[in-house]
């Protein structure tokens, strides 16, 4: 047993014992810090991963996820334990004479807002909205995209996985896969959802995050319809000023593939530090559908082409929000909420 388990196991003994005999929801709540929080041991443990030894990755992947889901189903029950009780007491005070109050409607989350916004704006050039399940098989996540079985993606150091083989979906482009499974060309859709990846979390990154992908797979399709495309999104979200540029990359998926900026919101295009004086703000990647791909799916790459392109709902929340740490959209601090 390494050491990374052994750490999971011993916390998780003394978690159980704190749990079951915690009187307060603040008794759970120093629990959950003390091993969730983002200072807390498993935070911690996942920036060693990388030094597991590949032979003990998957064991120890395991461990780590079995562990985290087993807290969270302790401290569920701990806080349903209590509420139980305080229920029970609450109902024998409780005045039925009393007039009843009135809730306050909450705010919308940014993400919602931003989510809603794209979708509409690709509706109105035509595309449909389609989903997908967020636990998804390694064929539909990586094998039938044209992932090569050593990249690094693969990895469990980078992407979750299940003890039955199943993993936490690393994009939405799987949703890609299954409607071109399932219907016969042209097909034109946006597919909004979470994604899930093993990052450290940081002013940019999470393990969970949120993304929306775009294809369209027709007859004669072209870059020149890609950039057309993300140039009038990119005109829809912020403004008549708002400019697109491509620059070459590699993505297993597309060929060719590119990846695409936005001009810069903050200084629209003139050069500032946010955009690191360059004028503009790196987005996503895209490209034209690679025709194994297309094969993958039983679409003839000699009759049809498309592209796909992918946007980071989170980048641009924090682009439109002028929004400077991503971890602002997840602690659900009413103070943060409050102003959207």
């Amino acid at each position: 047993m390494n050491a990374i388990i052994e750490k999971i196991n011993a916390a998780m003994q003394q978690a159980e014992k704190d749990l079951a005999v915690a009187a307060t929801l603040d008794e759970i709540e120093a629990v959950r810090i003390r091993l969730l929080g983002r200072n807390g041991l498993f935070p911690a443990l996942s920036k060693e991963m990388g030094s597991v030894p590949p032979e003990q990755r998957r064991d120890t992947g395991n461990a780590f996820n079995s562990g985290r889901n087993q807290l969270q189903e302790w401290m569920d029950a701990a806080r349903e334990r209590l509420n139980s009780t305080a229920a029970v007491k609450t109902a024998a005070a409780m005045d039925p004479t009393l007039p009843g109050r009135r809730w306050n409607t909450g705010h919308r989350h940014p993400i919602s807002i931003i989510t809603d916004e794209c979708v509409a704006i690709f509706r109105r050039m035509g595309f449909t909205v389609a989903d997908g399940p967020e636990i998804e098989d390694v064929y539909h996540n990586f094998d039938a995209l044209n992932t090569p079985a050593d990249h690094p993606s693969r990895d469990v150091g980078d992407t979750f996985y299940f003890s039955d083989g199943r993993l936490l979906r690393t994009q939405t482009s799987p949703v890609q896969i299954r409607v071109m499974e399932s219907h016969e060309p042209p097909v034109r859709i946006v597919a909004p959802g979470r994604v899930y990846r093993r990052d450290t979390p940081d002013a940019t990154h999470g393990m969970n995050f949120h993304q929306i992908e775009g294809l369209y797979i027709d007859r004669n399709v072209s870059l020149a319809d890609l950039k057309s495309v993300l140039q009038t999104f990119a005109t829809e979200m912020y403004g008549p000023k708002a400019n697109i540029r491509l620059r070459p990359h590699f993505f297993p998926f597309t060929e060719p593939s590119v990846e695409y900026d936005f001009s810069c919101m903050m200084c629209e295009g003139r050069g500032c530090p946010v955009c690191k004086n360059s004028g503009y703000i790196e987005i996503a990647g895209a490209g034209m559908v690679d025709p194994q791909v297309l094969r993958n799916v039983g679409y003839d790459p000699e009759v049809w082409s498309g592209f796909a392109f992918g946007l980071g709902l989170d980048r641009l929340a924090m682009l439109r929000y002028r929004i400077n740490d991503i971890r602002y959209l997840y602690e659900n601090d009413v103070r943060f909420l409050g102003q959207f």
